[in-house]
Formats: structure tokens, C-alpha cells, sequence
């Protein structure tokens, strides 16, 4: 990258923390009871490389597992935390599991048990230097969208939720949303609400704790924050508008 492209984007990756930092200050939380996941989908494994060299930022989300792996693979130097917050193919599993710190859209019961058999096959083809157990949230179609993943919330999110936590391959740390679109500022509120209460009604069903919500976008993550997000996956105001796949 140019320098001055770097420059910009260490400047809005600033500006976003400063947002951060003030919604945190405001909920009374603390800097690091909430996780900036820099959402990379689209843009140029260099850009990653610039913010973490020059601005220290080491955690970053993708959504396309092709895409993700090149990064991977082409930034193996740096020691970064990916998250993987897109949708995933069950044939797609087993590229995913063991291979991010954490998978935030398990959405059915067949996904979650394609992850848990790709980290402990029973074959004992385990890949050298994988996870033995994935770290996992299960995704809420939390505003009930057709076109939208995720499970929905009351008997269905009961079942996988307690089937994820049974499974010895996955390590179930909480809930991801995303808001409908037009629901942006505090018409999300409600929503990030919503999750926080199905969370912690899991929390007591299961006996365990969950610790991660995940939610809360550009135009909504202070919102999110207020309402207990631990983790804000932040992609335009970072890196900018995505050019097309």
C-alpha cells in the first residue's frame, strides 16, 4: 500500500477506537470487556499487514474461507486473532474448524457437529498443529429475516444451544446477531437487548458461562456496547467501501 493509503487507514481505524472507547466509558464497562474485530472481508491482505504493523491491531474477521486462508497464509508472520463471522457451508467445515480462534455463525445442528467431528475425527487424521476444540457462538436470526442465517430465537436456539454444548469438539461462548438493516442507531437497541437476555437465560439453562456477545456493526456498535456487546465487528469505517466480489 501507498503510504498515504496507510495513513488513512490507520486514521479511521482511530477514529473508531476513540468511538469505542467513549461508548465504553459511557456503559460504565471496561476498555477490555469489549473486543474491536476489524472485518477484512474484500480487502487486500496488505491493509491487515498496515494496521497491524503500524497500528497494533491484531484481530480481524472474514467471512469466505478461501479468502480468509490466502490471508492466512500470506500474513502466517504476524501473530493475529481471526474470527470467522460469515455464513459456513456445512462441506465447508472442515476448512474452517480449528483454523480461527473463533467461529461466530454456528447456525444449525449439522454445521455444529461437521466442526466438531473436522476438530476430533474419529479417524485420528488430525492435522498437525489444529485446535482439538473450536470456539463457537451461535448465530440468532434475531429479527425472525427469511433471508437472513441463524437460528431462531425460543425452542430452536434451546436445541442448539444444548446440543453445541455437548459436544466435546466445540466450546460454546455465547451469541452473535446482526440487527435488521433498516434498524440502524438506537432502532437497534432493542435487538442487542434481546440477545443479551437469551444469553443470559442460556447461561442459567446450561449452567456455564457464556461470556461473548457478539453484535453490533459501523453504524451501531456504540448502541451495542450499551447493551453488553463483548465483541464489534467493524469493517466500513475502518477499511473503507468494499469494492464488489
Amino acid at each position: 500500500m501507498l503510504e498515504q493509503e496507510e495513513k488513512a487507514l490507520c486514521g479511521r481505524l482511530e477514529s473508531v477506537r476513540r468511538r469505542l472507547d467513549d461508548a465504553v466509558r459511557a456503559s460504565g464497562r471496561k476498555q477490555e470487556d469489549v473486543t474491536l474485530v476489524a472485518v477484512s472481508k474484500f480487502h487486500p491482505a496488505a491493509a491487515v499487514e498496515a494496521l497491524a504493523r503500524l497500528a497494533g491491531h491484531a484481530v480481524f474477521g472474514e467471512s469466505y474461507v478461501q479468502e480468509a486462508q490466502e490471508k492466512q497464509q500470506a500474513l502466517a508472520g504476524l501473530a493475529l486473532s481471526w474470527h470467522f463471522i460469515g455464513h459456513v457451508q456445512s462441506r465447508k467445515a472442515r476448512d474452517v474448524a480449528g483454523r480461527f480462534a473463533l467461529v461466530h455463525t454456528v447456525d444449525s445442528e449439522k454445521l455444529a457437529c461437521k466442526l466438531h467431528q473436522a476438530v476430533q475425527p474419529p479417524d485420528g487424521e488430525q492435522p498437525e498443529g489444529a485446535r482439538t476444540v473450536q470456539d463457537v457462538l451461535v448465530q440468532v436470526n434475531i429479527g425472525c429475516e427469511p433471508q437472513k442465517s441463524g437460528v431462531a430465537a425460543g425452542d430452536g436456539l434451546l436445541r442448539l444451544a444444548d446440543a453445541v454444548a455437548g459436544m466435546s469438539g466445540l466450546r460454546l461462548r455465547g451469541l452473535m446477531c446482526m440487527p435488521p438493516l433498516t434498524c440502524q442507531g438506537e432502532e437497534a437497541r432493542p435487538y442487542f437487548a434481546q440477545l443479551r437476555g437469551l444469553r443470559d437465560s442460556l447461561e442459567q439453562r446450561l449452567g456455564m458461562r457464556l461470556p461473548h456477545l457478539s453484535m453490533g456493526m459501523s453504524h451501531d456498535f456504540e448502541q451495542a456496547v450499551a447493551e453488553g456487546a463483548t465483541l464489534v465487528r467493524v469493517g466500513t469505517d475502518i477499511f473503507g467501501e468494499r469494492s464488489p466480489r
